[in-house]
């Protein structure tokens, strides 16, 4: 059995990444981690090049990873919200999972997934979208977990005094950017342990299918 994580932020190393791996390091099988920050993964282009063979043709990052996704039996797929949504990188990565789909192609449907989701205020919307394609690719998820990162607003350097922004609406005008106040995955240690009991179900479930075959 094994298990394929993906980071879907264009982030590579922050909380998408950071709450992937929580999961994966409560998995009790053989795990993988990827992050798509810096690949080059374009939307489905609805060419229909994929419908005989069930493989797509557009020529860029998601090629390499094709047999990967193929040969996992689970995955824990996470993503940043973007304007309520999640973010456009993994939304590409996710549309491409429709050269799987064909003539009731089997490459990814009966398999396990878990949603990760995160946002500056909230993650809902993300793993919402998730459990969607995971609906559409036949995929059961079995679980989802969010949690609070940075807005961009806390480092790129007007984040104090803009109004639109989320120090200004979150927290109000005329507050100072800390350490205090900076979301980060290690102060919310329920998300973490959310985490953990997501990675520990995914492998009671993989365990079972198992010992099933």
């Amino acid at each position: 059995m094994k298990v394929l994580g993906i980071s879907g932020s264009p982030r590579s190393d922050a909380t998408t990444a950071k709450l992937v791996r929580e999961v994966l390091g409560a998995v009790e099988c053989e795990t993988e981690f990827i992050s798509l920050a810096g690949k080059r993964i374009g939307s489905c282009i609805a060419c229909l090049g994929c419908v005989e063979t069930n493989i797509c043709v557009l020529n860029d990052d998601m090629k390499a990873l094709r047999q990967k996704i193929v040969d996992a039996d689970a995955y824990v797929i996470g993503a940043a919200n973007y304007y309520s949504t999640l973010n456009a990188l993994a939304h590409c990565f996710l549309e491409r999972f429709y050269q799987f789909r064909h003539r009731e192609g089997k490459a990814v449907a009966g398999k396990l997934g878990v949603a990760v989701g995160v946002g500056g205020s909230t993650g809902d919307a993300v793993v919402q979208s998730i459990r969607t394609f995971f609906e559409y690719n036949q995929i059961e998820c079995v679980g989802e977990v969010t949690a609070q990162g940075p807005a961009c607003c806390f480092t790129c350097g007007y984040g104090e005094t803009c109004k639109v922004g989320a120090i200004h609406n979150f927290f109000g005008p005329g507050t100072k950017i800390t350490p205090e106040i900076t979301p980060d995955l290690s102060k919310q240690p329920e998300k973490i342990e959310e985490a953990h009991v997501l990675g520990r179900n995914l492998s009671d479930r993989l365990k079972r299918f198992a010992a099933a075959t």
